[in-house]
């Protein structure tokens, strides 16, 4: 696992590429002041950005199975990367910020998409929909 960045990965790069050629700048990365520091913030928009990693976070599209070795291990650190989200799905609906997750395959298959939605909250339209992966 040393291998596995936390930060600056190939979707989050993706994401952030679009957004700059999207003309939606302006925006901090791993901003420490946003619980959990997300991966692109928007402060005076009170909007963050989480890009999950399908394998790490549990994707509900993608299903990935989870490893043959070492099972109670795997079972574990993802049953707590699981609470630490939904800890943090709290913590920003708390604050009153709004907070969405792009998962890795929503990148690959409608990366327009996933402009739209972000372009509609940076603008203020409150979100009511979901990219579809």
């Amino acid at each position: 696992m040393r291998g596995n960045k936390s930060r600056d990965t190939r979707p989050e790069l993706r994401l952030r590429q679009a957004l700059w050629q999207g003309g939606l700048r302006g925006y901090r990365v791993h901003w420490p002041k946003a619980p959990g520091k997300p991966d692109v913030c928007y402060p005076g928009r009170r909007l963050a950005i989480f890009v999950h990693g399908c394998f790490w976070h549990r994707c509900p599209y993608c299903q990935h199975n989870l490893p043959k070795t070492n099972l109670t291990f795997w079972q574990d650190k993802f049953e707590k990367n699981v609470v630490r989200d939904a800890r943090y799905k709290q913590l920003y609906r708390e604050a009153g910020w709004q907070r969405v997750i792009i998962w890795e395959c929503q990148l690959q298959q409608n990366l327009e998409g996933c402009l739209i939605l972000i372009r509609a909250l940076h603008r203020g339209v409150p979100a009511i929909w979901q990219v579809a992966a």
